[in-house]
């Protein structure tokens, strides 16, 4: 599994090859991974939900006011941003004990050091 420090240097280095930064979200067993996604502050960002449970999932977050029912085996898309640098907590309303995860923002110079 790549660390979260690959993950958001590709987060950022997919601005200069694309219009705008992606992250994705698995949904298996009614958990999220990663848990945290790390994206670029002050950028619109697609944050791509992907269902591999046979049930919906409800992601919602107040902190990003938004809301989305992924079905089961579907994807959805939620867009972000731009957000400036904080934790921002989201969760999936019909599993809300497990299904838990947070975005990150941060400036680039705050990425962790990829060694």
């Amino acid at each position: 599994m790549p660390s979260r420090a690959l993950i958001a240097l590709s987060l950022f280095s997919c601005q200069v090859n694309a219009a705008m930064p992606e992250a994705t979200v698995e949904i298996r067993n009614h958990l999220f991974a990663p848990q945290e996604v790390i994206i670029p502050a002050n950028k619109k960002v697609r944050l791509v939900f992907v269902n591999y449970d046979a049930t919906p999932e409800e992601i919602d977050s107040f902190d990003l006011n938004r809301e989305k029912v992924i079905f089961g085996h579907s994807k959805g898309v939620i867009y972000v941003g731009p957000l400036p640098p904080g934790t921002y907590r989201f969760f999936g309303e019909y599993h809300p004990n497990t299904a838990v995860g947070t975005v990150r923002v941060i400036t680039p110079e705050a990425l962790p050091d990829a060694d």
